[in-house]
């Protein structure tokens, strides 16, 4: 077995180790045969295991849940209060995109994100069309943070 021995000099060196120490924390968690950034069904997964693997790799867990949501708006007030958005949000979908992404990033280093979209409303007034444009704000999210090399995985579940 080869060991890892970084050069520790200088902030790529400690970066690597990081990058390291995430990988094998990682192999430990339900989380290890899941892409480090992905939108994708629950299915396999429970919430507290899920959040669980957010604490042990210390990434942020954001988790909502939308069963009483009836509408886009009802769905994007869900979350702004789960997720704690600031009261200026402007509840639609460019505003959560931005929140999820640009913010975060300008407040400094971030670890990585588990995020959990449970009982995604299904019915007239938030049909297919507006759960997959949900469901794509957090793939562009996803691709936002992976393009900085942040792990940011998101879960979700239809009601």
């Amino acid at each position: 077995m080869r060991r890892f021995s970084p050069d520790l000099s200088g902030p790529q060196g400690r970066n690597q180790f990081i990058d390291y120490l995430e990988r094998a924390a990682e192999m430990d968690t339900p989380l290890r045969n899941v892409r480090t950034n992905i939108v994708q069904s629950i299915r396999a997964f429970r919430v507290s295991d899920l959040q669980e693997a957010a604490q042990g790799l210390g990434h942020h867990f954001l988790y909502a849940n939308l069963a009483p949501a009836q509408s886009k708006q009802d769905v994007l007030d869900l979350i702004a209060q789960q997720f704690t958005f600031p009261a200026h949000f402007g509840k639609n979908f460019d505003a959560l995109y931005d929140s999820m992404t640009d913010p975060l990033h300008k407040s400094g280093p971030q670890p990585g994100f588990i995020v959990v979209l449970e009982q995604v409303p299904a019915n007239g007034k938030f049909d297919k069309e507006a759960r997959e444009q949900l469901l794509d704000i957090f793939r562009d999210a996803a691709d936002y943070w992976g393009d900085r090399k942040i792990p940011f995985r998101c879960f979700y579940s239809f009601l």
